[in-house]
């Protein structure tokens, strides 16, 4: 059996690809690294979702203890119009130094649970960055399964964020629009 690293944003992501990817026969462990999260409350409703999901399902899970927007805020700084391509790279390249660090056979990613990010970029990156490290991305379009996620974390009570994580898309996601003009 195959050894999996998935990288988890939340627990709502994760409840469609851990057991899609349970499902094709592979083992799975999760690994929460998410630096672009802000504020701290957000990034640790977040992780707690996680743990409550993971112990639930029986989910081995890596959880990357620090909050430390500073180094995903220093990298975005002056390119936000690149921040998401910037956000990918930052999470991906991390979870593949930990699935070579850990022997795993690929990694994959619950970012590819969302119709709101971008697929393609994602693939493009995941795989070059696991070409670099030596550990295989494993693409899968988990984007069939995006309503799923909302309608479990309901049934199991999880925290459901209502924004991608960073101050960038909160305030697009709640800010008024003389607020998010700014922002283009």
């Amino acid at each position: 059996m195959a050894k999996i690293l998935l990288h988890i944003c939340c627990g709502p992501c994760a409840s469609y690809p851990v057991p899609a990817l349970r499902k094709e026969g592979l083992e799975v462990t999760g690994y929460f690294f998410n630096p672009n999260i802000h504020p701290y409350r957000e990034w640790l409703q977040r992780k707690q979702a996680l743990e409550e999901y993971a112990s639930r399902v029986e989910l081995k899970v890596i959880y990357d203890e620090k909050y430390n927007p500073q180094e995903y805020m220093q990298q975005i700084a002056f390119r936000e119009s690149r921040r998401c391509m910037i956000c990918y790279r930052l999470r991906l390249e991390q979870a593949a130094h930990i699935a070579r660090r850990g022997n795993f056979d690929g990694y994959t990613t619950t970012l590819l649970v969302s119709r709101h990010q971008q697929h393609d970029s994602i693939k493009e990156l995941g795989e070059a960055i696991g070409l670099k490290y030596g550990v295989p991305f494993l693409y899968r379009d988990f984007r069939p399964g995006f309503k799923q996620t909302g309608e479990t974390a309901r049934a199991m009570g999880l925290y459901r964020q209502q924004y991608c994580g960073c101050l960038y898309s909160e305030i697009e996601r709640f800010a008024p629009r003389e607020v998010r003009a700014l922002l283009k």
